[in-house]
């Protein structure tokens, strides 16, 4: 299979659908990340080129140890992304191109208004991708992949979790990938967060996880955990509870710790069972 990860930003898909990519690629399939934004704006010391030069590299690292293809928008800088005909043609040619059976994306209920945009050029590009006479330089899909959302914890419409994975055996590579995010994870988000960042490589690895999360930490105490990103993965898998326990089962389900959570898009094609069990088989 093809499955395409459309983010933002170099990061979207890697902290929200990076343990997903990681399996599918064990299974020999193919993974694309796209980031429609180069990056520039992700920082507080560099320039906006040391930026992108800098994120690039922490890109085709994350890219090398998943082994995955990572295609970043270079000229679409940071907080400029708009949902424009010119961007919408562009994306419907670049889906076509790779020939995706499946795509995760950004909801366009968000925060970040690159994001939302993001969201809303694969909503508007979904239908695009069969007509011939659009965009008629590239050929036609014949049917249109399916479309998930990755998961984010806004209210209005809150995030569905059609599917819940169990990541516990990803959380290693999840870690990785946020280590390897180095401007960002260390130094971009913390400065805009008031957090100050140990000096010692360990020290640092044991301030990105947070709080230590054993056998029996319980999900209430997870989701008053301030921060972390083992702390990020696990609040999915305690806010899905539910859904891990009706997938897996309750003896599996309700020891699950980290997880990743994906929404059914209607734009794309309908998640039949079939598809489901093709698409989602962990």
């Amino acid at each position: 299979m093809k499955i395409l990860m459309i983010g933002a930003h170099q990061d979207d898909n890697e902290f929200r659908c990076g343990g997903l990519a990681h399996k599918y690629v064990q299974l020999g399939h193919e993974v694309t990340f796209l980031s429609m934004c180069n990056g520039c704006g992700g920082h507080h010391i560099l320039t906006p080129a040391e930026t992108t030069a800098t994120r690039a590299k922490e890109s085709q690292a994350v890219a090398k140890l998943l082994g995955i293809t990572y295609d970043v928008w270079e000229d679409m800088n940071d907080c400029t992304l708009m949902d424009t005909l010119e961007n919408r043609r562009r994306l419907i040619r670049y889906i076509r191109r790779i020939s995706p059976d499946l795509i995760i994306a950004h909801r366009t209920n968000d925060y970040m208004a690159d994001h939302r945009m993001s969201g809303q050029l694969v909503q508007d590009a979904s239908y695009m991708l069969v007509v011939p006479h659009e965009c008629p330089d590239v050929p036609a899909m014949k049917t249109m992949p399916v479309i998930m959302y990755n998961e984010d914890r806004f209210k209005h419409p809150e995030f569905r979790g059609d599917i819940v994975i169990d990541m516990d055996e990803e959380i290693d590579i999840k870690l990785k990938i946020a280590d390897l995010n180095v401007s960002q994870v260390y130094e971009w988000l913390p400065y805009t967060e008031g957090e100050t960042v140990p000096e010692g490589k360990e020290e640092r690895f044991e301030w990105l996880k947070g709080m230590e999360i054993t056998a029996d930490t319980t999900d209430e105490e997870i989701m008053a955990a301030p921060r972390g990103y083992a702390v990020r993965y696990a609040k999915t898998a305690a806010r899905f509870r539910k859904e891990l326990i009706e997938r897996y089962g309750e003896e599996r389900g309700s020891k699950i710790r980290y997880a990743e959570a994906f929404e059914v898009c209607e734009y794309g094609s309908p998640l039949t069972e079939e598809l489901k069990a093709k698409f989602f088989p962990f």
